[in-house]
């Protein structure tokens, strides 16, 4: 049965990589709500939550699949998504679906292409992803989409909370580890734009590779 405790000797190295993947943004409304694809399935249960609180008017569920969400997510995340979202009283008229994304970066590029015709042009835009995917999803919306201001949205859960309802506090250490590796590889390449990464999260991010955690990582930080 998968441990959902996360071990006392690795804390402190979780909890700041935690922390530092959320922007901590004040929600105000915006034009478009954008929920972005992935295992979780919490994305689209606060997607529909922020729009019931007037957040947005519409809704761009996007992302096709990956290897850890093909199992979970047959006809795609996007369209599940949607689904679980309309059983949440969301109307079909506020949503549109996105489904060939397969990393962010597609997932900025093809919502942008859905909504570039609007009149009037979507102006801003609330991303609703993962709580560690936050400032990924925001260095990477920065460089694509410059002309929007940019929002980040997680489901209000402490780390606990989250270990438990996810199921696997490994995985979720691994994909903090791989989204926290990313802010830098990323910029390098050009995908992101670049980032103030303190010493504590490199130190951190360093030790929990070191102990294995490396399923979702490209290469030693």
């Amino acid at each position: 049965m998968p441990n959902t405790t996360i071990p006392a000797e690795l804390r402190a190295d979780v909890e700041t990589l935690w922390e530092f993947n959320q922007m901590h943004h004040e929600l105000r409304p915006v034009d478009l709500g954008i929920g972005l694809g992935s295992h979780d399935l919490g994305v689209a249960t606060y997607t529909a939550d922020l729009y019931h609180q007037g957040y947005f008017p519409r809704i761009v569920f996007t992302g096709a699949n990956a290897p850890t969400t093909i199992e979970r997510f047959p006809r795609g995340e996007a369209v599940h998504y949607r689904e679980h979202a309309l059983t949440l009283g969301v109307p079909d008229e506020a949503i549109l679906v996105e489904p060939n994304a397969t990393n962010t970066g597609e997932n900025i590029d093809f919502t942008r292409g859905l909504v570039e015709e609007d009149d009037p042009p979507v102006r801003s835009v609330m991303l609703i992803s993962r709580p560690y995917q936050q400032r990924r999803a925001f260095a990477i919306c920065r460089l694509r989409w410059p002309s929007v201001n940019i929002l980040c949205a997680s489901e209000p859960v402490d780390i606990d909370a989250y270990m438990i309802e996810i199921g696997d506090t490994n995985r979720v250490i691994n994909m903090l580890v791989g989204d926290t590796q990313r802010l830098w590889l990323y910029a390098a390449k050009g995908w992101a734009i670049e980032q103030n990464i303190p010493n504590s999260v490199n130190f951190a991010c360093r030790r929990l590779v070191e102990r294995g955690f490396t399923s979702r990582a490209i290469s030693s930080p």
